[in-house]
Protein backbone atom coordinates (compact mmCIF):
# COMPACT_ATOMS: atom_id res chain seq x y z
CA UNK A 1 0.00 0.00 0.00
CA UNK A 2 1.43 3.34 -0.99
CA UNK A 3 1.42 5.55 2.19
CA UNK A 4 1.03 8.85 0.37
CA UNK A 5 -2.66 7.81 -1.18
CA UNK A 6 -5.73 6.94 0.59
CA UNK A 7 -6.24 3.30 1.72
CA UNK A 8 -9.67 3.42 -0.53
CA UNK A 9 -7.32 3.81 -4.19
CA UNK A 10 -5.17 0.74 -3.11
CA UNK A 11 -8.87 -1.56 -2.08
CA UNK A 12 -10.64 -0.13 -5.20
CA UNK A 13 -8.67 -2.83 -7.80
CA UNK A 14 -9.09 -5.49 -5.13
CA UNK A 15 -12.93 -5.16 -5.25
CA UNK A 16 -12.70 -4.97 -9.40
CA UNK A 17 -10.66 -7.74 -9.79
CA UNK A 18 -12.90 -9.94 -7.61
CA UNK A 19 -16.12 -9.16 -9.08
CA UNK A 20 -14.13 -9.73 -12.57
CA UNK A 21 -13.15 -13.30 -11.07
CA UNK A 22 -16.50 -13.83 -10.00
CA UNK A 23 -17.66 -13.04 -13.09
CA UNK A 24 -20.54 -10.75 -12.07
CA UNK A 25 -22.04 -6.94 -13.64
CA UNK A 26 -22.12 -4.07 -11.62
CA UNK A 27 -25.89 -4.76 -11.44
CA UNK A 28 -25.93 -8.52 -9.99
CA UNK A 29 -22.88 -7.42 -7.71
CA UNK A 30 -25.49 -4.28 -6.43
CA UNK A 31 -28.51 -6.58 -6.13
CA UNK A 32 -26.39 -8.86 -3.76
CA UNK A 33 -25.12 -6.40 -1.50
CA UNK A 34 -27.90 -4.40 -1.71
CA UNK A 35 -26.55 -1.36 -3.40
CA UNK A 36 -26.64 0.31 -6.73
CA UNK A 37 -24.38 -0.66 -9.48
CA UNK A 38 -23.31 3.02 -9.21
CA UNK A 39 -22.19 2.45 -5.57
CA UNK A 40 -20.12 -0.47 -6.83
CA UNK A 41 -18.39 1.28 -9.54
CA UNK A 42 -18.26 4.20 -7.54
CA UNK A 43 -16.17 2.50 -4.99
CA UNK A 44 -14.15 0.14 -7.78
CA UNK A 45 -13.26 3.35 -9.33
CA UNK A 46 -10.43 4.17 -6.41
CA UNK A 47 -12.18 8.15 -6.48
CA UNK A 48 -14.67 6.95 -3.80
CA UNK A 49 -14.18 6.72 0.02
CA UNK A 50 -15.48 2.82 0.83
CA UNK A 51 -17.14 2.38 4.09
CA UNK A 52 -15.76 -0.89 6.10
CA UNK A 53 -19.75 -1.54 6.26
CA UNK A 54 -19.53 -2.25 2.51
CA UNK A 55 -16.22 -4.35 2.37
CA UNK A 56 -17.71 -6.38 5.56
CA UNK A 57 -20.77 -7.35 3.39
CA UNK A 58 -18.57 -7.92 0.69
CA UNK A 59 -16.03 -10.63 2.45
CA UNK A 60 -19.65 -11.78 3.78
CA UNK A 61 -21.33 -12.79 0.87
CA UNK A 62 -18.67 -13.66 -1.62
CA UNK A 63 -16.82 -15.39 1.49
CA UNK A 64 -13.17 -13.68 1.17
CA UNK A 65 -11.39 -12.36 3.84
CA UNK A 66 -12.19 -9.02 5.06
CA UNK A 67 -8.28 -8.70 5.57
CA UNK A 68 -7.11 -9.34 2.27
CA UNK A 69 -9.53 -7.23 0.30
CA UNK A 70 -8.50 -3.88 2.97
CA UNK A 71 -5.08 -5.01 2.69
CA UNK A 72 -4.01 -7.42 0.10
CA UNK A 73 -2.64 -9.60 2.56
CA UNK A 74 -3.94 -13.12 3.83
CA UNK A 75 -5.06 -13.71 7.46
CA UNK A 76 -3.26 -16.47 8.93
CA UNK A 77 -4.27 -17.11 12.38
CA UNK A 78 -6.58 -19.83 13.24
CA UNK A 79 -6.09 -19.93 17.19
CA UNK A 80 -5.62 -16.62 18.34
CA UNK A 81 -4.73 -13.41 17.09
CA UNK A 82 -3.30 -10.57 19.90
CA UNK A 83 -2.79 -7.21 18.82
CA UNK A 84 -1.08 -4.95 20.70
CA UNK A 85 -2.23 -1.08 22.31
CA UNK A 86 -2.48 1.22 19.07
CA UNK A 87 -1.10 -1.27 17.21
CA UNK A 88 -4.36 -2.86 14.61
CA UNK A 89 -4.62 -2.03 11.26
CA UNK A 90 -5.19 1.20 9.99
CA UNK A 91 -8.32 1.62 7.82
CA UNK A 92 -9.74 4.72 5.98
CA UNK A 93 -13.38 4.31 5.96
CA UNK A 94 -14.09 7.92 6.80
CA UNK A 95 -11.98 11.03 6.47
CA UNK A 96 -12.73 12.31 9.61
CA UNK A 97 -12.58 8.59 12.06
CA UNK A 98 -9.95 6.60 12.73
CA UNK A 99 -10.30 2.64 12.34
CA UNK A 100 -8.01 0.55 13.30
CA UNK A 101 -8.82 -3.22 12.85
CA UNK A 102 -8.40 -5.40 16.33
CA UNK A 103 -8.88 -9.01 13.87
CA UNK A 104 -7.45 -8.44 10.48
CA UNK A 105 -4.86 -11.28 11.51
CA UNK A 106 -7.24 -13.86 12.22
CA UNK A 107 -8.84 -16.37 9.57
CA UNK A 108 -12.62 -17.26 9.11
CA UNK A 109 -13.81 -13.91 11.84
CA UNK A 110 -17.52 -14.11 12.69
CA UNK A 111 -17.53 -10.49 14.08
CA UNK A 112 -14.77 -7.20 12.97
CA UNK A 113 -13.90 -5.48 16.08
CA UNK A 114 -12.46 -1.99 15.39
CA UNK A 115 -11.14 0.40 18.39
CA UNK A 116 -12.25 4.07 16.31
CA UNK A 117 -11.74 7.54 17.10
CA UNK A 118 -14.15 10.49 15.88
CA UNK A 119 -13.55 13.96 16.17
CA UNK A 120 -15.79 16.54 17.52
CA UNK A 121 -18.02 18.18 15.15
CA UNK A 122 -20.98 20.23 14.54
CA UNK A 123 -24.39 19.08 14.15
CA UNK A 124 -24.73 19.52 10.44
CA UNK A 125 -21.67 17.95 9.70
CA UNK A 126 -22.69 14.67 10.41
CA UNK A 127 -23.15 12.21 8.31
CA UNK A 128 -25.04 9.29 8.21
CA UNK A 129 -24.71 5.34 7.57
CA UNK A 130 -26.51 2.59 7.28
CA UNK A 131 -25.44 -1.41 6.32
CA UNK A 132 -26.74 -4.46 7.44
CA UNK A 133 -25.79 -6.55 10.37
CA UNK A 134 -25.83 -5.57 13.99
CA UNK A 135 -23.28 -3.19 15.44
CA UNK A 136 -21.77 -3.24 19.80
CA UNK A 137 -20.05 0.13 20.76
CA UNK A 138 -18.13 0.28 23.80
CA UNK A 139 -17.10 3.68 24.44
CA UNK A 140 -13.77 3.79 26.06
CA UNK A 141 -12.70 7.98 26.18
CA UNK A 142 -14.61 11.24 25.77
CA UNK A 143 -17.84 11.87 25.40
CA UNK A 144 -19.84 10.45 22.20
CA UNK A 145 -23.11 11.06 20.85
CA UNK A 146 -25.01 9.21 18.16
CA UNK A 147 -27.88 9.58 16.58
CA UNK A 148 -30.01 5.98 15.71
CA UNK A 149 -32.74 7.38 13.02
CA UNK A 150 -34.24 10.09 15.51
CA UNK A 151 -32.90 9.05 18.03
CA UNK A 152 -29.61 10.69 20.22
CA UNK A 153 -27.93 9.01 22.44
CA UNK A 154 -24.65 10.80 24.53
CA UNK A 155 -22.48 7.83 26.23
CA UNK A 156 -19.51 8.66 28.04
CA UNK A 157 -16.51 5.65 29.12
CA UNK A 158 -17.95 2.09 29.97
CA UNK A 159 -21.55 3.12 28.79
CA UNK A 160 -22.82 0.66 25.62
CA UNK A 161 -25.00 0.37 22.90
CA UNK A 162 -26.01 -2.52 20.46
CA UNK A 163 -28.19 -1.96 17.84
CA UNK A 164 -29.23 -2.73 13.95
CA UNK A 165 -26.68 -1.32 11.44
CA UNK A 166 -29.66 -0.61 9.25
CA UNK A 167 -30.45 2.48 11.35
CA UNK A 168 -29.00 5.21 9.79
CA UNK A 169 -26.77 6.42 12.49
CA UNK A 170 -23.90 9.12 12.58
CA UNK A 171 -21.56 10.04 15.28
CA UNK A 172 -19.61 12.80 16.97
CA UNK A 173 -17.15 13.41 19.88
CA UNK A 174 -18.67 16.26 21.88
CA UNK A 175 -17.15 18.82 24.77
CA UNK A 176 -15.12 19.65 21.82
CA UNK A 177 -13.14 16.38 22.05
CA UNK A 178 -12.26 13.15 20.27
CA UNK A 179 -14.52 10.10 21.46
CA UNK A 180 -12.65 6.58 21.06
CA UNK A 181 -14.99 3.75 21.51
CA UNK A 182 -14.73 -0.28 20.68
CA UNK A 183 -17.41 -1.16 17.53
CA UNK A 184 -17.93 -4.80 16.72
CA UNK A 185 -19.88 -4.93 13.38
CA UNK A 186 -21.30 -8.85 12.95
Amino acid sequence: MDAQQPAYKDIAPRLRGLRDAMDLSEEDMAAQLGVTAADVLGYESGEHEIPVSYLFNVAQAFQVDLTVLMSGKEAHLHTASLVKKGKGMSVERRKDYDYKSLAYRFVGRKMEPFVVKVPPKDTNSLTFNEHPGQEFIYVLSGKLEITLGSTVHVMEPGDSLYFTSRTPHALRGLDGQPAEFLDVII
